[in-house]
């Protein structure tokens, strides 16, 4: 009886123990209205159908150094991509892919708005949203590092919404 009773109490403090919380899967709501992205099982950030292919063998053979912007911008409390930095992405897959040695990090960033916690892992989903970008245009995994700097190095110091816009980024840095 005592060895029932010590089972019994061991599996209900185990259970107690459990936890349902998903730490993966940061809660991140769109306030535009449009569907945020979903993981699928391939640990895709970007949703699918939203990403059009694009053949970047027509695009041009000789690969430029992009001279342009380096930096995509991000909704409030979104990591979805919008099409206005498509072309930007572009530009950057077919220089990175013409070289197979060349490496390059994708920072994540946000505004000041949120926990330290969440604001890294909103990061950290901006940066792997343009890192699948750059996937699906045949970029290797093995040149492209996303990491995520959350609120710790704004762009822009102030805290009005034009500030804050400037923030919420990620920035493609070459190393």
């Amino acid at each position: 009886m005592k060895r029932w009773l010590l089972v019994l109490f061991a599996t209900v403090l185990l259970a107690a123990c459990g936890s349902s919380v998903k730490l993966d899967n940061v809660p991140v709501e769109d306030k535009s209205g449009t569907p945020v992205a979903s993981e699928a099982g391939n640990g895709s950030a970007v949703e699918k159908g939203k990403v059009t292919s694009v053949d970047i063998e027509k695009s041009g053979s000789q690969a430029a150094v992009p001279s342009g912007p380096r930096i995509v911008y991000f909704d409030l409390d979104s990591f979805l991509i919008k099409p206005e930095f498509q072309t930007l992405i572009e530009t950057h897959a077919r220089f990175i892919k013409a070289d197979k040695v060349r490496k390059v990090a994708i920072e994540g960033h946000t505004d000041e708005r949120g926990g330290r916690e969440y604001n890294l892992a909103l990061g950290q989903k901006r940066a792997e949203a343009v890192r699948s970008a750059l996937g699906l245009l045949g970029v290797s995994d093995a040149q492209v590092e996303a990491v995520s700097f959350g609120k710790e190095k704004p762009a822009v110091a102030g805290n009005d919404e034009a500030a804050m816009a400037k923030n919420r980024r990620a920035e493609i840095s070459y190393r």
